[in-house]
C-alpha cells in the first residue's frame, strides 16, 4: 500500500471513530444494516459500507446529521428543498476553515492572487455558493466584491468602477453578463481576466462563447451543499479535468445501476466521503453526478488527482420513444453543428399516448435559408448520434430566457 492510501486509510479510521461516537444518523443507519465499523481494516473493507442517499439526508431534517455537540456548531447551510425537505448541513469552525482553504486553493489554481478583485454574483444566505466564494477570496487576500445575484445594471457599474478582474458566477449568469456587455458596447471598460464558474453543467460551446465575449479564461469549479459547497474541485490551466482535494475528500466512481466500484478511467457516478469533516460528515454519499477519475498525472504538475468535467446526472435522464437521453449527449450534438449556439430548450409533450420532442435552439444566423440548413443538420445529427428525430425550432440569439442562477432547459409536459 502506498503512502497516499495509508494516509487515506488513517483518515477513514478517524472518520469512522468520529461517526460511531458522535453521529446518531450513522449509528442508526449502520445498526439497521448490521454493519460493525470495527471490521473496516482496509479501503476495500470501507468500499463494502452502504451508500448514503439524498433521501436519507432529507429524512434527517432538521438537524439529524449533526455529529458534534451543539456548542461546536457555528453555522448551518441548506439545500433549496425544491424537490422535498431541504437538507441542513451544520458546520464547525474547523469545517469552515477547511472549506476556506479548499476555496483558496481553487482560486490559486485559476491564477487568482491577492492583487485581484473578485466580484461574487451567486446567492448568499442558506445557499453555500456566495459565502463559499467569499471565504476563499478573503483567505487569499483578494479584494472581495460581494454583489450576490441579480441587478445586472448594478453588477456592470461595479464591475467597471471597481475594475473587477475575477468573476465568480454560474455559467448562465456569466452568459447573461456577456450579452449585456456586448449590447451596451462597454467591452473596452471591462477589466475581467478570469472567470471561476460553476453550479451547473455547461457545454464547451457555451464556455467558448463566454470566454470570447468576456475576454476571460474560465475555470470550471465543482461543489455540493452536502459536501461543504463550491470549491471541492476545479480545473487548472490545462483545462482537462478538475483537480480535487484528496487530503479532505475520498472520491469513488461506481456503476449507477449496480453500485459496483469502477476502475479509474471508466465513466460512472461520483461517490464522495468527507475525510475531515466534523459537523455533518458523509460516508459514501451518492452525488448522482456522472464523471470519471482521470488516471494520468496532469501536465500542470499538481499532485492532486483529477475527475473529468461533470458529464450529466444519473437522474437527469430523458426517456422518449424508448430512447434514454442525457443533456450531455444533446450538448455534444449541437457542438458539432456550425451556426448553432449553446442555448437550447427541450419540450416534451404527449398526445393520445404518443410522445414528441420539440428542440428549440438559438442560432447565429438571421437568414431563413441558413436557419433551414442548420435545422436539417440538427435533425440529422440527432438521428445519427441519439436515435430520434425531434421537431426543431431555430431561434434568434437572445430569444430564450436567461437566468441569474441555473438555466432550466427541459420542460416535460407529459403526465
Amino acid at each position: 500500500m502506498n503512502n497516499e492510501n495509508l494516509n487515506t486509510l488513517e483518515l477513514l479510521k478517524k472518520l469512522l471513530k468520529h461517526v460511531s461516537t458522535g453521529s446518531k444518523f450513522y449509528q442508526e443507519k449502520y445498526a439497521e444494516c448490521g454493519v460493525n465499523l470495527n471490521d473496516v481494516k482496509s479501503i476495500d473493507d470501507f468500499r463494502k459500507l452502504p451508500f448514503t442517499e439524498k433521501e436519507e439526508l432529507r429524512s434527517a431534517y432538521p438537524l439529524g446529521l449533526q455529529s458534534v455537540p451543539e456548542e461546536k456548531i457555528i453555522r448551518i447551510h441548506s439545500s433549496s428543498g425544491t424537490t422535498g425537505s431541504p437538507v441542513i448541513i451544520p458546520y464547525t469552525e474547523k469545517d469552515v476553515n477547511i472549506w476556506s482553504e479548499m476555496m483558496m486553493r481553487c482560486y490559486k489554481m485559476a491564477g487568482v492572487t491577492n492583487k485581484d478583485r473578485v466580484q461574487i454574483t451567486p446567492g448568499y444566505g442558506l445557499w453555500t455558493a456566495g459565502i463559499g466564494f467569499q471565504l476563499g477570496a478573503e483567505k487569499l487576500g483578494a479584494m472581495t466584491i460581494p454583489m450576490g445575484p441579480g441587478n445586472t445594471e448594478k453588477q456592470l457599474q461595479m464591475m467597471i468602477d471597481l475594475k473587477t478582474t475575477v468573476l465568480a458566477s454560474t455559467s448562465s449568469y456569466a452568459l447573461l453578463l456577456a450579452e449585456e456587455i456586448k449590447k451596451k458596447e462597454i467591452n473596452n471598460k471591462i477589466n475581467l481576466k478570469i472567470g471561476v464558474i460553476g453550479s451547473e453543467r455547461w457545454s464547451e460551446k457555451m464556455r467558448n462563447r463566454i470566454e470570447s465575449e468576456l475576454g476571460i479564461e474560465s475555470f470550471d469549479i465543482y461543489g455540493l451543499t452536502e459536501i461543504y459547497g463550491p470549491g471541492i474541485a476545479i480545473d487548472c490551466k490545462c483545462h482537462f479535468g478538475m483537480h480535487y482535494w484528496s487530503d479532505h475528500l475520498l472520491f469513488e466512481i461506481i456503476d449507477p445501476n449496480t453500485g459496483e466500484n469502477l476502475p479509474d478511467g471508466e465513466l460512472g457516478e461520483l461517490v464522495i466521503t468527507t475525510l475531515t469533516k466534523e459537523g455533518a460528515p458523509l460516508i459514501r454519499y451518492r452525488t448522482r453526478d456522472l464523471t470519471r477519475i482521470i488516471p494520468e498525472k496532469c501536465p500542470c504538475g499538481s499532485e492532486y488527482p483529477r475527475i473529468d468535467r461533470i458529464l450529466g446526472r444519473a437522474d437527469d435522464r430523458i426517456k422518449i420513444k424508448g430512447v434514454n437521453i442525457y443533456p450531455g449527449q444533446i450538448e455534444d450534438v449541437i457542438s458539432k453543428i456550425s451556426g448553432a449556439s449553446s442555448e437550447y430548450q427541450i419540450i416534451l409533450n404527449r398526445n393520445e399516448g404518443r410522445d414528441s420532442m420539440i428542440f428549440r435552439v438559438e442560432v447565429v444566423s438571421l437568414d431563413d435559408y441558413k436557419k433551414e440548413i442548420i435545422k436539417n443538420a440538427i435533425i440529422k445529427a440527432f438521428k445519427t448520434f441519439i436515435g430520434i428525430s425531434p421537431d426543431v425550432e431555430c431561434l434568434n440569439l437572445g430569444t430564450l430566457p436567461r437566468s441569474e442562477k441555473k438555466s432550466k432547459r427541459v420542460f416535460d409536459n407529459r403526465d
